[in-house]
């Protein structure tokens, strides 16, 4: 049984009887994609997104700028390369509009400066998680810069913006700890205000600096004016965006590189070696710091014009590491640690509680339920290796897509695992267990 797309499903997770060897084809960037479709929506022209990924977070994205007045139309070629055509457009004026975000991240902080361009009262609302996940801190910095909102004092969905038809933008100051798309949310529809803006982040660091980075280079490339300045080394905490235009044009989707870590801890975690075609040399996500990390727990890469090799020796390191740039890749990252040969500690984490689910005291509770020995920290999580074996209870997945990635990772080695809710995979990697059962059995996936 595969379990796939929807919600609930509960997935054997397969054990390995040997060290994989396997080709793996990625689903395009999630990140990519929903910033493709922002830029487009606020180009001056329709543009082209080649290759998107098509899953839930990606769909709500389009679904949500159709509710605004654009038209996404999607298109195949004889390669069945997949590309949506967008279209910029207005809602009515006056018009009542409702946005479902799902559980998505960047739909709840990447529509609202957009919501407050149209002459529309937009409401958004989403899952029963959704209402828990930091979004605060964009709505004050909005309502900075001369936007309408409603939200009764929560900070939080559901609220509706209630667009002007334009925004006076400006300088705002904003804590964007919780989520570096806070910041993207902002610099994102920046050129479209009227003053543009001037963004500064004051508070701890802000997670996920390559998501704002790659955000960055993308408004670049559609001709924005963006400076970047940093009060400490290679970590800026203050934007500027000069009013302008915006042309996406046509950008083609890289592969999701953060959804390739669970095929790349297979070859660790079995000691057997994973291919990655197309692995992007000059990538808008942060290649660098994700295989220098499982190079430090073993893992020998490749990198070269085929794409990326991953071997494993059969021996898992423990390690010290700040998570706080990659930080999605925790949950995988952890269960790797579960199965190492001495203990690990991450950190640079206390924000994930505000992910999906509570990162840090999901994955404590799933594998020390396995028999594991999982500390939380403030900051992170201390993981000592121990014994494991599948519990009479499934593992949970808590609606939370790294959480079935994870329990994926150690069903390699804990033969008998289950995982509950494993549908929830379909946030941003739709056919998952069918490209793991793939790897298992030595194809291409």
């Amino acid at each position: 049984m595969h379990a796939e797309d929807g919600q609930g499903g509960t997935w054997h997770a397969p054990a390995a009887a040997g060290p994989v060897r396997a080709c793996i084809t990625l689903p395009a960037s999630k990140s990519v994609t929903n910033r493709a479709l922002v830029l487009a929506a606020l180009s001056d022209r329709p543009a082209m997104i080649v290759n998107p990924l098509r899953a839930r977070d990606t769909l709500l994205a389009a679904a949500a700028l159709r509710a605004l007045g654009n038209q996404v139309a999607e298109a195949g070629n004889p390669q069945s390369i997949t590309t949506w055509r967008v279209r910029p457009g207005q809602p009515p004026a006056g018009a009542a509009v409702g946005v479902d975000v799902g559980n998505a991240g960047t739909v709840m902080r990447f529509l609202p400066a957009v919501a407050a361009l149209t002459r529309a009262a937009v409401r958004f609302d989403g899952d029963p998680r959704a209402r828990q996940r930091p979004v605060g801190p964009i709505l004050t910095a909005l309502r900075q810069l001369g936007v309408h909102v409603t939200d009764d004092g929560r900070g939080a969905v559901p609220f509706t913006v209630h667009g002007g038809g334009a925004v006076r933008g400006g300088a705002v100051t904003l804590d964007a700890s919780g989520s570096s798309q806070l910041v993207s949310g902002l610099l994102l529809a920046a050129p479209r205000f009227d003053e543009g803006a001037e963004v500064r982040h004051q508070g701890p660091p802000v997670p996920s600096a390559p998501h704002i980075a790659m955000t960055v280079r993308m408004l670049r490339a559609a001709g924005a004016d963006v400076e970047e300045h940093a009060s400490r080394p290679g970590r800026p905490d203050l934007w500027l965006v000069r009013p302008g235009r915006l042309t996406l044009g046509s950008v083609t989707v890289e592969p999701d590189l953060s959804n390739a870590v669970p095929f790349l801890a297979a070859a660790l975690v079995t000691g057997g070696t994973i291919t990655v075609p197309g692995w992007p040399s000059d990538s808008l996500q942060a290649p660098g710091q994700i295989l220098d990390v499982l190079a430090r727990m073993g893992a020998r890469c490749q990198a070269g014009p085929d794409g990326l090799t991953i071997s494993g020796s059969g021996a898992i390191l423990g390690v010290t590491a700040d998570l706080r740039d990659i930080n999605e890749l925790a949950p995988v990252l952890a269960a790797i640690a579960a199965l190492a040969g001495s203990r690990s500690v991450f950190t640079g984490l206390a924000h994930t509680r505000g992910h999906e689910t509570d990162r840090l005291a999901a994955l404590a509770k799933e594998i020390n339920t396995l028999g594991g020995d999982v500390t939380e920290l403030p900051d992170g999580l201390q993981i000592t290796p121990r014994p494991l074996r599948a519990a009479a209870e499934p593992f949970g997945s808590y609606d939370d897509h790294r959480m079935v990635m994870a329990a994926a990772v150690l069903g390699l080695a804990v033969p008998g695992i289950r995982v509950a809710g494993a549908r929830t995979v379909a946030k941003t990697f739709p056919g998952f267990t069918a490209a793991w059962a793939r790897m298992l059995a030595g194809g291409d996936s």
